[in-house]
C-alpha cells in the first residue's frame, strides 16, 4: 500500500511539473512580459552592449530628453531613434539609408571629427533632415534664426512648440528643420578644409604632438608635421589667404604665415626661397616658397604648423 502511495505522489509531482512548464514557455522567449505584460525597448537610458551582443536597435525609439536640452521641447512629429555603428559604416550611407543629411548626423551627435566614427557606437537619428542650433544670446528671435539659415519659420516653429514671432532666452537648443551646417565647419569636421601644401613627393619626418627632441633628446611638444623633401621642392598654401608675415627667424629660418577664415593661420618654415610677400591674397594653387634646410633643421624639409584663434591644432584631422 505503501508503495502505491509512492508511485501516486511521484506521478502528480512529474504532472505538475510538466504543467508548469508548458504555463511558463510564454514567457521564456520574453521574460519582461511576465513582470509586466509589456515588452519591447523600455530602459530610460541607451543600453550597454558589448561587441558580442547580438540585437539590432537601429529602428528603436528613444526618449527625446536623451538628445535634446531640457529647455527643447520637441513637437510630437519629431522623433528619434537609435543607429549602432557597424563594420563598414560612413555617415552619408546611415544618413542616406534614414533619409536625412549628413550635417544632421555630425549636428544631433556632436560629432567634431567624421572620420573617428567608431564601431558599436550609438547615433541618434531624427525623423528629419535638420541640424541644432543653440540660441547665444536672450531675446534672439526665431525669425531671425530661420531667414539666417533660410528655413521655413512655420515649419520651424511647429517642430520646436513655439510662437513664431517669440523671443529666446540664451542656452535654448533647436531643431531646425532643413538647415546645414555653414560650410567651414562642415569641412573642419570633415577633415576637408586644408590641402597639403607640398604636392610632390616627400614623407612625413616628425609628426604634430609630444617627441623627442633632435637636437637635445628631451621629450618636446613639436606643433606642426614635418614634410621632408628634396631642396627647392615647391610648397603651396594650403588654403585661400592672405599673407601676413615672410621673413626670417632663428627658429624657423625663411618662413611665410597665411591667415584664413575663420581664426586659421597657416606657418610654413625653414623654406630656402620665399615666393610672396606681406599682404598678397593667395590660393591654395599659389606657389609660396621651396623647401629648404633654413633655421634650426637637420635637412631640407618644410615645417608645416596650422594654428586655430592661436592654438596649435594637428593638421593631419583638418586636410585632403
Amino acid at each position: 500500500m505503501k508503495l502505491i502511495i509512492k508511485y501516486c505522489i511521484a506521478g502528480f509531482c512529474c504532472f505538475a511539473g510538466i504543467a508548469g512548464l508548458f504555463f511558463l514557455i510564454p514567457y521564456l522567449d520574453n521574460p519582461g512580459q511576465a513582470q509586466t505584460g509589456q515588452g519591447g525597448f523600455e530602459t530610460p537610458v541607451m543600453p550597454v552592449l558589448s561587441e558580442n551582443d547580438d540585437v539590432d536597435v537601429s529602428h528603436v525609439a528613444i526618449q527625446d530628453s536623451l538628445v535634446m536640452a531640457d529647455s527643447f521641447a520637441p513637437a510630437s512629429d519629431l522623433s528619434y531613434v537609435a543607429y549602432r555603428v557597424k563594420k563598414g559604416d560612413m555617415i552619408g550611407i546611415i544618413a542616406e539609408d534614414f533619409g536625412v543629411t549628413q550635417d544632421t548626423i555630425i549636428s544631433v551627435n556632436n560629432i567634431r571629427q567624421s572620420r573617428l566614427l567608431q564601431i558599436g557606437q550609438y547615433l541618434k537619428i531624427p525623423s528629419m533632415p535638420g541640424i541644432l542650433y543653440t540660441v547665444r544670446d536672450d531675446g534672439e528671435k526665431l525669425d531671425s534664426i530661420a531667414e539666417k539659415y533660410e528655413i521655413s519659420l512655420e515649419k520651424c516653429a511647429l517642430v520646436n512648440n513655439l510662437e513664431q514671432g517669440c523671443s529666446l532666452s540664451a542656452g535654448t537648443t533647436l531643431f531646425l528643420p532643413d538647415a546645414e551646417l555653414d560650410w567651414v565647419t562642415r569641412q573642419e569636421i570633415n577633415g576637408d578644409l586644408f590641402t597639403r601644401p607640398i604636392k610632390g613627393r616627400y614623407y612625413f619626418s616628425s609628426y604634430w604632438g609630444w617627441r623627442s627632441s633632435p637636437f637635445t633628446g628631451k621629450r618636446s611638444f613639436h606643433g606642426g608635421i614635418d614634410m621632408a623633401a628634396n631642396t627647392g621642392t615647391s610648397v603651396y598654401a594650403a588654403l585661400d589667404g592672405t599673407v601676413v608675415e615672410a621673413s626670417y627667424n632663428s627658429t624657423y629660418g625663411n618662413y611665410v604665415v597665411v591667415k584664413h577664415h575663420s581664426g586659421y593661420r597657416t606657418l610654413y618654415a625653414h623654406l630656402s626661397r620665399i615666393n610672396t610677400r606681406v599682404g598678397r591674397y593667395v590660393y591654395s594653387t599659389t606657389k609660396i616658397g621651396e623647401v629648404g634646410s633654413t633655421g634650426l633643421s637637420t635637412g631640407p624639409h618644410l615645417h608645416f604648423a596650422v594654428y586655430k584663434n592661436g592654438t596649435s591644432v594637428n593638421p593631419q584631422n583638418l586636410w585632403k
